[in-house]
């Protein structure tokens, strides 16, 4: 490991005793100041995200909710793309064993507190289903199931090795508040400030992490843009814990249209957005969750992060993490979703905002162009190159989420289709495979979305990427064309011989038996600017043995050479698809140089048949980003409403290819 001491200051900032930069104790090692790279257990494991209403029903006694009357009453219309559909906790309970034998080991779960039913007007009207419309954040809804069932299903997981991971919800509850005025577009702080009680304006970010006492007092009928009022004496008491009745409590600024102000402080879809920055709104949260930490789930996927203002993931995250770790659970772990490819907005979470990780959008983007579109390889290598935005003194990009598609923006069934139009299934299920085996086994967590390992395609995103495992009475459902199979989602779609199944519980069998696969360093090693051959090493840090991996996105075989650390050294396949065509072995030359033949949409995983060699000593650096003295102005970006800074690049130089570890002090 190679330690980097560093000293930055403000302009104008002046050394009292240069040229001396740093003075240190009597008997200071600097060596102690040298650290491995962070890890987390999360990086052990493969997840699965899944929409408990569209997987299994397996109770039928609790469709209706508990509820009585028509659908639009108690939301259960199995014909309806927006409706409930009738799977619960029993559903998932009764697939335990499919979920096992895919190497599932963490199950995600679509929010499971009690929603309000049915909401909205024609033709828009739709129903709590998908669990994003909470009224009550301390019960289950009573349409999958008890508080009870929940329970036995937390059980069974952890008897087979699965942890269960919650969504959550702090940016908004149920669409419950109406506004007096009867119009709902956006009101800005500029032109509508916030008032005290008195009718004194004031500007909430000026009192951003006071305590309650030192914030001015709010009335409801004062102090807003708009005038929240209750429709009906039911709405006035629907939420629990009771202090999510209080309308002070919300923004009531009128609907977001996601641009600059309003994505933070607007209703997301007409849903009650939280006055997130007052202190008794993060008091109420940290205290809702703090309570479903204590019942033995292992971890939070929190939605909508970037709507929320940074200050309250500052405290959220780590109070919740420290409660964790109270009450025994010290691998609990939290990744947020922020809807967004752009690398300096996710990284601002996860350094900044102290969130552990996020969903990895810019995987996605990245894994669809390799994968669907066949682009230059070059822009993978350009992807990752960015992934040290996210490295800091607690966490890294390798305990980020990596996906292909989700709940919201469709399936990569459905990008695969649309990207490739004239492709027969044969390659469709090619392209399937390929960028499911890059979401595996490139740095970060694999996360598989519900029903891809059935080939499920869709007709887009939101409702039309939320299918049933379960025989389907969505029309528009069953016309899906399904990748990899003759079925459709009229049939139940639990087949373990299904090839994209097969698939990936081979790649999570090779993720679990090799551990340089989950946890080691990744270096990139070959790109060119057109479509072929991506490659990259992973190392293990104590096991030092060097496997090489290459993924070809081109049509046709492609053929590659590229260096690796060592020279004459061999390398045994561990994955090839049984492709004849493939080396059972390489071997390195003098000059460290290996060539791979990799198939048409296909890839190889080489593990070399021996441990890197120690070095004798560490290589020399030199800065290749910064210079002494250099002054750099930096900007706030306003990015989706955030105002994010820019960041610096250190980097240095080795002058030998060897493996290393550098620790950058600041």
């Amino acid at each position: 490991t190679i330690l980097v001491l560093l000293l930055f200051m403000q302009a104008g900032q002046a050394l009292s005793s240069a040229p001396e930069l740093v003075t240190v104790s009597s008997g200071f090692d600097p060596a102690t100041l040298a650290q491995p790279p962070i890890q987390d257990p999360i990086q052990d494991q493969v997840f699965y995200f899944v929409m408990p209403d569209r997987f299994q029903n397996g109770n039928v006694s609790n469709d209706l909710g508990g509820l009585t009357g028509i659908s639009l009453t108690h939301g259960f219309e199995p014909t309806d793309k927006g409706f409930y559909h009738g799977g619960d906790l029993a559903g998932l309970m009764d697939k335990m064993d499919y979920l096992d034998s895919l190497g599932v080991t963490a199950i995600w779960m679509t929010p499971m507190f009690k929603n309000r039913p049915v909401q909205g007007t024609a033709p828009d009207i739709s129903a709590g289903y998908h669990g994003y419309w909470i009224e009550d954040f301390t019960q289950f809804d009573p349409h999958f199931g008890t508080n009870l069932e929940l329970q036995q299903v937390i059980t069974e997981a952890h008897n087979r090795g699965i942890k269960i991971f919650f969504d959550i919800i702090t940016n908004h509850t149920a669409d419950v508040i109406d506004y007096q005025e009867g119009a709902y577009a956006y009101r800005n702080k500029a032109d509508y400030p916030y008032r005290d009680e008195n009718g004194v304006e004031f500007n909430d970010r000026d009192y951003v992490g006071l305590p309650a006492i030192q914030w001015p007092v709010l009335s409801e009928t004062v102090s807003f843009p708009y005038t929240p009022v209750f429709n009906t004496i039911t709405d006035a008491n629907i939420k629990i814990p009771a202090w999510l009745n209080n309308p002070i409590y919300y923004h009531n600024r009128g609907n977001s249209s996601f641009a600059g102000e309003n994505s933070l402080y607007g209703d997301f879809f007409g849903l009650d957005d939280l006055f997130t920055e007052h202190p008794a709104v993060v008091d109420g949260m940290i205290d809702i969750y703090k309570t479903w930490v204590e019942y033995g789930v292992d971890g939070f996927r929190v939605d909508t992060v970037k709507h929320v203002n940074l200050e309250f993931w500052q405290q959220f995250a780590p109070e919740i993490l420290t409660h964790a770790d109270t009450v025994g659970n010290s691998d609990f772990f939290i990744f947020g979703e922020v809807y967004s490819a752009n690398g300096l907005l996710l990284s601002e979470y996860t350094t900044d905002g102290k969130l552990p990780s996020v969903l990895d959008f810019r995987f996605q983007e990245a894994a669809r162009n390799f994968a669907s579109h066949g682009n230059a390889t070059d822009g993978l290598q350009a992807f990752f190159a960015d992934d040290d935005y996210f490295t800091d003194a607690d966490s890294n990009v390798y305990a980020s989420m990596n996906f292909l598609g989700n709940h919201d923006m469709g399936r990569f069934g459905y990008f695969l289709k649309s990207d490739n139009a004239a492709a027969g299934d044969a390659e469709l299920l090619a392209r399937d495979q390929l960028g499911h085996a890059l979401m595996y086994f490139a740095r970060g967590v694999p996360v598989v979305y519900y029903g891809d390992e059935q080939g499920f395609t869709g007709d887009g995103g939101d409702k039309d990427a939320r299918q049933d495992m379960f025989p389907s009475q969505v029309t528009s459902y069953n016309d899906d064309d399904l990748i990899g199979t003759i079925s459709t989602t009229a049939d139940a779609n639990f087949d373990t011989s299904h090839p994209l199944y097969i698939a990936l519980a081979s790649y999570a069998d090779l993720y679990q038996n090799h551990t340089a696969l989950r946890r080691g360093a990744q270096i990139h090693r070959y790109s060119t600017n057109t479509a072929g051959i991506y490659a990259f090493s992973r190392i293990d840090r104590d096991e030092r043995v060097e496997y090489v991996l290459a993924f070809n996105n081109d049509t046709t075989p492609q053929v590659a050479s590229f260096g690796v650390y060592s020279p004459s050294l061999s390398f045994t396949a561990i994955y090839t698809n049984n492709d004849v065509s493939v080396p059972a072995t390489l071997a390195s030359d003098a000059t460290q140089q290996v060539t791979v033949t990799v198939p048409a949409l296909g890839f190889v995983i080489y593990q070399a048949d021996a441990a890197l060699a120690p070095s004798a000593a560490a290589p020399n650096i030199s800065f290749s980003a910064l210079t002494d003295n250099q002054e750099i102005e930096l900007e706030y970006n306003n990015l989706d409403g955030n105002e994010v800074l820019d960041r610096i690049e250190v980097a240095i130089d080795l002058d030998a290819d060897v493996l290393a570890e550098v620790t950058f002090g600041v």
